[in-house]
């Protein structure tokens, strides 16, 4: 019994220097993958982020949806494709779309963190005009599917500041009140830009980039902003690893501290990443 509580006093202790460093910071989480839909891994990913706000740090939390979404478009049978990874949204998607994203998904998520002992509020793009979105396309072939124009951050400032954890769900809207279904990563990069968070952590179904995709030990730990264009030319970065590096070099180079790339199948990888000396997957940096 001393044993295992000296063990736990020892990894408080470890985790002090990176809980002091976090204080008062903002860490952007963009949330997706298996983490979304593995009930025991959505517990521990809602855990570590009530423990990282009640040790002061300031967590805002960007999530995705597409496997609901996915089913609720079978079952109206509403057909759905891709054209490089993005989902072509026409104007029945674009309904599903805000309905899952906006409401089931996200509301979802605000009830695990308010269960786990924290107080979550949750945002589409449209509360506060907090993500003023324009086409990706203007051809017309990818229909809504938007991209980040401008981030209106002071919604976000407020809810941070009355001590509540935002839950933001990417949809955005233009001028002419049109709604656009925007990729969750590109989202999470812009807004962590625009608040000057200190972290962007990304949460996916791989190790991190990896320079041999089939071998996991092939973990490339840091990749510099620098060796983006040599290791995309190789193929070393590519298929849904590309938008993905693409946002954490348009964070960092927007002032962002630093940005992780990371397993979500891995328990606790939150926590993992930000409170001990070795840390998980991959941390673009700028350089």
């Amino acid at each position: 019994m001393i044993a295992s509580a000296m063990e736990k006093a020892a990894v408080l202790v470890e985790a002090l220097p990176y809980i002091k460093d976090f204080y008062g910071k903002k860490v952007v989480i963009k949330y997706g993958g298996a983490a979304m839909t593995d009930p025991d891994l959505q517990q521990k990913v809602m855990q570590d982020i009530v423990l990282m706000h009640y040790v002061g740090m300031h967590p805002i939390v960007v999530h995705g949806g597409g496997p609901e979404i996915n089913r609720l478009l079978d079952r109206l049978n509403i057909s759905s494709h891709f054209v490089d990874g993005l989902r072509v949204t026409d104007k029945a998607t674009m309904e599903v779309v805000e309905m899952v994203l906006g409401g089931k998904v996200n509301k979802e998520i605000v009830a695990g963190l308010n269960a786990n002992g924290g107080l979550a509020v949750g945002l589409s793009g449209k509360d506060g005009n907090l993500i003023e979105a324009g086409p990706v396309d203007y051809s017309g072939k990818m229909g809504f599917v938007g991209e980040v124009r401008r981030i209106n951050s002071q919604i976000i400032e407020t809810v941070i500041e009355n001590g509540y954890i935002p839950v933001i769900a990417p949809i955005g809207i233009d001028e002419q009140q049109q709604t656009y279904n925007i990729n969750a990563d590109m989202v999470a990069a812009g807004i962590a830009v625009n608040m000057q968070a200190d972290k962007l952590v990304l949460l996916t179904d791989v190790p991190g980039l990896l320079r041999n995709p089939d071998d996991p030990d092939s973990l490339i730990s840091v990749l510099k902003v620098s060796d983006v264009p040599k290791l995309t030319e190789e193929g070393v970065i590519a298929g849904g690893m590309t938008p993905k590096v693409r946002c954490c070099v348009e964070a960092v180079t927007g002032g962002v501290g630093r940005t992780h790339i990371i397993d979500g199948r891995i328990p606790h990888s939150i926590l993992l990443e930000i409170f001990t000396r070795e840390g998980i997957g991959t941390m673009v940096v700028n350089g």
